[in-house]
């Protein structure tokens, strides 16, 4: 009886375990939902998105958010060793200033695969499934997935194209370089930071960030393919 249960509960690991590894796959294709998408239909709560392909978004938001949440991305295999030891040393063992070192891989197997706390477990499994995430899926797709399943609002809105939409009531194609930057900021904190109605904190770091975009966002045009 013993044994049969330590089997059963050895399979059921090995499926959990093996799920993301398929799933990512069948990615390459099918558009996937995050695991707070399905909380919220779970539990009966409002969700937004419009799948939008990245040829359809603006190309100066893309080059934007890039800038703004993961400006090694063309350099890196899905996780970023070197921002990761300088996050954790500066963070002191606050979790808070360790986001900083999130790639969009990680942070994509965030919202496809885990959960969202402040712990060091979750940030342990994060790294496998970057690398995984990023071995499988091309720079441009991996992008594409994060910019459609990111949180943008506080009210069930994911995806650029919905946050686009709630914040400037226009399509994400239509944003310019300023909407991008109250765009990029707002997501490490959707539902205290608001595009359309910028508090001057979130005016300073989004004009910070547009300065910063001219000379960091050049390289995803020749990485994604962007039209400059």
């Amino acid at each position: 009886m013993v044994r049969r249960v330590a089997l059963w509960t050895a399979g059921v690991l090995a499926a959990l375990l093996a799920l993301p590894l398929l799933l990512t796959i069948a990615y390459a294709v099918i558009n996937p939902v995050s695991t707070l998408m399905i909380w919220r239909w779970v539990s009966g709560e409002r969700v937004e998105r419009i799948w939008t392909p990245l040829s359809d978004m603006s190309p100066i938001l893309v080059r934007t958010v890039v800038a703004s949440e993961d400006a090694n991305y063309c350099r890196h295999w899905g996780v970023d060793l070197g921002e990761i030891r300088a996050a954790i040393a500066k963070a002191d063992d606050d979790l808070e200033d360790v986001r900083g070192a999130s790639t969009i891989p990680m942070q994509v197997a965030k919202n496809l695969f885990l959960w969202n706390s402040r712990s060091f477990i979750r940030k342990g499994l994060e790294l496998p499934l970057a690398l995984w995430l990023d071995l499988v899926l091309s720079k441009r797709r991996l992008l594409e997935i994060y910019l459609n399943i990111a949180e943008w609002g506080p009210d069930g809105e994911f995806g650029i194209e919905a946050g686009a939409r709630r914040a400037f009531r226009m399509n994400a194609d239509q944003i310019n370089a300023g909407q991008a930057a109250l765009l990029a900021v707002m997501l490490p904190n959707p539902h205290r930071r608001d595009a359309g109605r910028p508090s001057p904190g979130v005016r300073r770091l989004a004009s910070r960030l547009e300065t910063r975009t001219v000379s960091e966002g050049r390289e995803i045009v020749a990485c994604i393919g962007l039209a400059d």
